[in-house]
Formats: C-alpha cells, structure tokens, sequence
C-alpha cells in the first residue's frame, strides 16, 4: 500500500460526513479502514485532522496517508464454484448459498477467495484475489472477480458510481399491495455489531422492489440495488415491514398461511438461510467491449419454496374453508 494518495472532495459530495466522503472517493480502501486512518491523523483535509463525523463542504484537497499492514495469507483450496462466464480480465461466478466470499472472523477458510486462488493463482497479485463486491454467506447468486489490475480498477469504480446493475430475487413474509422504494441510510446496529440497522448518521442506501407474484401470506419480488450497503435488501426491506423469508438476523418469526398444504409448514419452518438471488448482473466490460449481462436461475431450493407457495395459493382458492 505504498505512498499517499490526493483528491478533491466533489460537491455531491457536500453535506457528507468525512468518513462517507473518503469511501465514496477512495472505493478500494473500507470504510472501516478510512475511519481507522482518519482518528491516527493519517487524513488531512486542507492540511488539517478532522473526525470521521465532521461534515465536509465539497472542493476540500484531502490526502490519505495509508498505513502498511500485514497480508494475511490466503491459501489456495479445491472448492468446486460454478463459473457461468470467464475471459482474461474477469470471471463471473454464481455462488451457492452457504459459501463465504472472504477469509474473516469465524471463516478463515473455505471461501469463494480460497477456490478462485485455485482456479487460477495469478489471482494473488489482486486484493481479495479480485473480488470487488460481495453477497452474504447464505445469499446465492452472481458475483464478478477481476482477474488484472486494470479491470480491478474499472469495475471497483463502476461499483462506486453505482453503474453495475444488480437485481436479486426474494421472497418476504407478508403480502405486498405494489412495489416501491425503500431511501433510508444504513450503517452499524449501535448496539448489535452482527447488525446492520436504519440510522440517520448512515450512509446513502436505496432500494428498489416490485411484486412479482402474491400468494396468501407471502410475496415474491424483485429487487434493484442503487446502492450496495451491507445487508442492505434485508434490512431495507424487513424496515418496509416484509422481512425475507429464513432471514436469521432481520426475520420477525415465521409466517404460516391458515391451513396450509400439506409440506408448506415444514419447508417454511425448514428454510434456514434468507429466501434472496443475486439473479442478475449488468455492467459496461472492463476492456471496452460494451455492455454485458448476466442471469443466474434459482437455485432448487428457492425455486421449490416458490412452487409450494403458488401451490399452496391455488389450493386455497379451490377451498374457501382455507382462505384467510
């Protein structure tokens, strides 16, 4: 990480907090790193220390002054990983839920990062050997890896500017009446750190969802990111009053439809991970060959809670004893 780095804060930017600024402007260094280095004083903004909550004005010349830190060694591990596209700058990969996408607390192995290591080794040069973005452990679906410093950069960039579209598949607890948007900011539970809550002092988060189906306590919809905030579409969408469906950490209880089919109860009580697919990825490709897109079916466990839920729906329409 070696010497400093020099920018001028935008003036979209203006009205921010110093530490949301610098992560917007400095996409490759976290949020939690900046703050690290701007309570050291490693952060002067026109030559001078701030705290990570002082407000920025926009037109500010701020320098970070990074600290070397030690690598952590990541080892390479043969872990099969669906890979649904790949050429010399980058893969995209579908994730399967219950695989980590990096070594962390708790999970220093058997990641997405130990199997890409594996499938090709030139992945060590990069950080996080070229993952730029991530879904939750028990969230499936696509993800792109940068296999050279060069696409690193772009798609880190796109990322950050919000130009990768990402559209998710999930289904909540509760029936919908019509899609919308969820604009609330996001940061740290201030008392759970597993959490992530709805705070004013958060960063930007928008989300938007629309009904894809409704069936009697339950809605299948889907979602597009705006932004890309840690457990976003969960807490934004358990704050609109539809937790996901499994989710461990934002899900209320467990909602069971009056008299349900037969298997309905036990596959609802069964689903243990959050009912949400990364179904869709969409961005301009790092070498300039226009815009690419790319779809990931549901996987089998999803797709099976759906079909019971709309089996579950025909049945009751066919029964008035269980319709609510």
């Amino acid at each position: 990480m070696p010497g400093s780095h020099e920018a001028r804060i935008p003036d979209e930017n203006r009205g921010q907090r110093l530490d949301q600024a610098l992560a917007a402007l400095f996409p490759e260094f976290s949020r939690t790193r900046l703050k690290t280095w701007i309570d050291a004083g490693r952060v002067l903004v026109d030559g001078r220390t701030l705290r990570p909550k002082d407000l920025v004005s926009g037109g500010e010349r701020v320098e970070v002054h990074p600290v070397d830190e030690p690598m952590v060694e990541v080892a390479p591990e043969a872990i099969a990983i669906n890979v649904v596209y790949e050429d010399p700058s980058l893969f995209v990969i579908d994730k399967p839920a219950g695989l980590v996408v990096h070594p962390g607390a708790g999970n220093p192995r058997a990641t997405l990062q130990n199997a890409l290591l594996h499938r090709d080794p030139a992945l060590a040069r990069l950080p996080r050997a070229g993952i730029v973005h991530r879904i939750d452990k028990d969230t499936s679906g696509l993800l792109v890896v940068a296999r050279t410093p060069d696409a690193h950069m772009r798609l880190t960039k796109a990322i950050a500017s919000h130009e990768v579209e990402r559209r998710y598949e999930a289904v909540t607890n509760g029936v919908m009446t019509a899609g919308g948007t969820v604009n609330a900011p996001i940061d740290r539970h201030p008392v759970d750190r597993l959490r992530m809550a709805v705070r004013t002092d958060g960063r930007e988060a928008v989300t938007h969802y629309r009904v894809v189906e409704r069936f009697r306590a339950h809605t299948h919809v889907r979602v597009e990111l705006e932004t890309g905030r840690t457990h976003q579409i969960r807490v934004h969408l358990a704050h609109a009053g539809f937790p996901i469906v499994g989710d461990p950490l934002y899900g209320k209880r467990i909602v069971i439809p009056r008299r349900p089919a037969e298997g309905l109860e036990a596959l609802l009580r069964g689903f243990r991970r959050q009912a949400l697919h990364a179904a869709r990825l969409a961005f301009e490709h790092p070498d300039g060959r226009g815009r690419v897109e790319f779809v990931a079916p549901l996987p089998a466990d999803l797709a099976g809670l759906i079909a019971a839920l709309e089996s579950d729906a025909r049945l009751a329409r066919a029964d008035p004893r269980a319709r609510d």
